[in-house]
This record gives C-alpha cells, sequence and structure tokens, in this order.
C-alpha cells in the first residue's frame, strides 16, 4: 500500500520542507496527481507562494504546481487573475494577504496555477473549517520555509515531511538532523486529562499537582534565562504553552523535584531544543508529552542540492529509513511519470 492511501483516512495533510529545495513542491504534485478525485472532493492552498518557476531566493528552476480538473483552490487575487485553467469561482473571503484577499475557486479544466493562500495559522484554520462545511473531504496545505508551525497538529491531521541534501549536503548530519525533527514529530500524546485541562491555556508556564489542581506560575517564563522553580510541591506535570527552549529543558531537568514530573508542549512545533540537550533529558529520565500530534506519513528526499551537490539516492532513503523506521520516498526520481505507482516504499 502507497502512502497516498494512507493519506485518505485523514481529513487534512500538511506537506513540509525542512528547507528550500528539498523537493516540497514536488511531493505535493505527486500527490495531487495520484488523488482520486472521482471519489473525493479535495482542496489545495499555500503557506507563502508556491509554484513559482524560479526560486527568489536562489534562482534556481522550481517545479511548478498542476491542480487536475475538479480540485478546489484557495489562493490570492493577484495569482487567482494569473490562473492558466479555467474555474468556477466559489468565495473571496475577508481573509487579507500581501497580495489581496484569499479567492476559493473549483478547477473545471487542469492546468498550472500559483498558490498563495492564507498567510497565518488561524487565517488557515478558518479557511480549513469553511471548506469542510461545503463538502471539501481533504484539505491539502502547501508549507514554507520557517513556517513549521503551520504544519501544527492543531492545523492538520497528518503530515509529509521533505528533506534532502539542501538541508545539508553530509548524508551523516542529514540523517541525523531528519531523524531528530521526526522524533519531535512523533513524541507521544499525554493523557486525556491534561487534553481537557491545559488545552485551553494558549500562554505561561502552569503546572498540575498530584492532586490534580491547576496552577500558573507567574513568576516564570520559558524564554526566561534566570528564573528558579518554586513552591511547586508534589509537581506531577509541567506545561508550557509557548516555546520550549534549551535553558528552560536544561532547569528542569537538573531539579531535584521534578524528577518524575511529566513535561508537557502543546505540540511539537513548539520545541526549540538543541539534539544535544533533548538526548541529555532524555537520558536523565525525562518525560516529554505533547497535547496534539500529526500523522507522520511519509519522508520524502531530494538528494540534489542547489550547490549542485548530489548524494546517492539509494543508500540516503535505505539509511534514513532505517533510522526512523518509516518509509522514504525519493519522488524526483519518477515525478514526471504519472502512471507509475510505488510499489516500494523504500527508495521509489
Amino acid at each position: 500500500m502507497s502512502f497516498i492511501n494512507e493519506i485518505l483516512k485523514y481529513d487534512s495533510l500538511s506537506i513540509v520542507g525542512l528547507q528550500k529545495n528539498t523537493g516540497k513542491t514536488v511531493s505535493l504534485n505527486y500527490v495531487l496527481d495520484r488523488l482520486p478525485v472521482d471519489r473525493k472532493r479535495i482542496a489545495v492552498t499555500s503557506i507563502g507562494i508556491d509554484g513559482e518557476t524560479t526560486d527568489q531566493v536562489t534562482r534556481t528552476q522550481k517545479p511548478e504546481i498542476y491542480l487536475r480538473q475538479g480540485m478546489y483552490f484557495g489562493t490570492s487575487e493577484t495569482h487567482y487573475r494569473q490562473k492558466r485553467i479555467v474555474s468556477e469561482l466559489i468565495d473571496v473571503s475577508d481573509e487579507n494577504t500581501s497580495l489581496g484577499r484569499v479567492v476559493t475557486a473549483k478547477a473545471l479544466t487542469g492546468g498550472k496555477i500559483l498558490l498563495s493562500g492564507p498567510s497565518s495559522a488561524s487565517g488557515l484554520k478558518r479557511w480549513m473549517k469553511d471548506m469542510h462545511r461545503v463538502g471539501i473531504e481533504l484539505v491539502i496545505i502547501d508549507g514554507a520555509l520557517s513556517r513549521m508551525s503551520l504544519a501544527s497538529p492543531a492545523v492538520s491531521q497528518s503530515m509529509i515531511l521533505a528533506t534532502g541534501a539542501a538541508y545539508s549536503t553530509n548524508m551523516n548530519t542529514l540523517v541525523q538532523q531528519t531523524k531528530f525533527v521526526v522524533d519531535l514529530i512523533n513524541i507521544e500524546l499525554s493523557s486525556d486529562d491534561n487534553l481537557k485541562l491545559l488545552m485551553p491555556i494558549e500562554k505561561g508556564v502552569w503546572y498540575i499537582d498530584d492532586e490534580g489542581a491547576l496552577h500558573e506560575l507567574s513568576n516564570i517564563s520559558s524564554l526566561s534565562q534566570d528564573f528558579r522553580f518554586e513552591g511547586m510541591d508534589r509537581c506531577k506535570t509541567l506545561y508550557v504553552a509557548g516555546a520550549l527552549v534549551d535553558g528552560f529543558l536544561e532547569k528542569v531537568r537538573k531539579n531535584p523535584k521534578l524528577k518524575t514530573t511529566e513535561l508537557v508542549v502543546r505540540d511539537f512545533t513548539k520545541i526549540f531544543v538543541s539534539p544535544q540537550q533533548y538526548r541529555m533529558f532524555l537520558k536523565t529520565g525525562g518525560t516529554l508529552r505533547v497535547l496534539q500530534k500529526s500523522k507522520l506519513i511519509a519522508v520524502t528526499v531530494n538528494p540534489t542540492s542547489p550547490l549542485g551537490v548530489t548524494l546517492d539516492s539509494d543508500t540516503l532513503c535505505a539509511r534514513l529509513s532505517e533510522a526512523i523506521q518509516l518509509p522514504v520516498y525519493d519522488l524526483m526520481k519518477d515525478h514526471n511519470a504519472a502512471s507509475e505507482t510505488l510499489a516500494n516504499p523504500v527508495c521509489n
């Protein structure tokens, strides 16, 4: 079974690149080309701008986005006017981007398009809710550089991660760095009780005592360099609503009163710690959990960097798949072969 069938189990999918030129748009086109539009209502949008023929930073050639007849899409007014397909206008929202309002339409013919949809997580969630309300069964979000937070489980149920030589041309480093990101994505969920109690909290540092009472630590910020955990007797769960950084994680690890405390963050996109600090925390018995998580369906690789360095695709896929225990695909090999299906989950 290919990962296309796995995607169909969810109502939303984010495709996220760890770096520019890691094959994210190729992955998007691969998915769009193989989804069953005859029996599934599908909508697609993008955070940022996608579908340009030339990368505005590296000046390298980029694959364009191709929509099939019957697919719905959300893009800015500017790029809607530039479309090269016949479409039916569905809605013009109040959601503004730097390129105008977000336009939603249905493709009446297949063709190429520039996508530039909602520019914020809140705007994206509203657009997705509107799509589901009108009967869309699967919403696909094309992520953007440094917008990993928009792949948050608060936004999408499932995810495809694109990595490659543009992230690192050293294969050992590439495998290690990608594995670290995958490890964060796969952090286990906290308890249902913690979910109900902590989900409404969006700011600050809080803790739950052994009797289930919730307390706010008003004198502590997770970003502060100089703080002390005081007045936290019988701390069962410690919740960081914002960013989790090295300094805070180290303070927790070194505090003997917190040895058996479960540290909780909202989701993996809130974690900004180094691999070294993370491993040390786990090695000394620390427990880290999340309130929300996306299902990581697959990892795709682009073995060629914009500088012209090309890693051995078969070796890279095999090593990365072994490290993360997930299917890894080099879609750059066959993204032009629209009729080809995935028979081997590693390095097809």
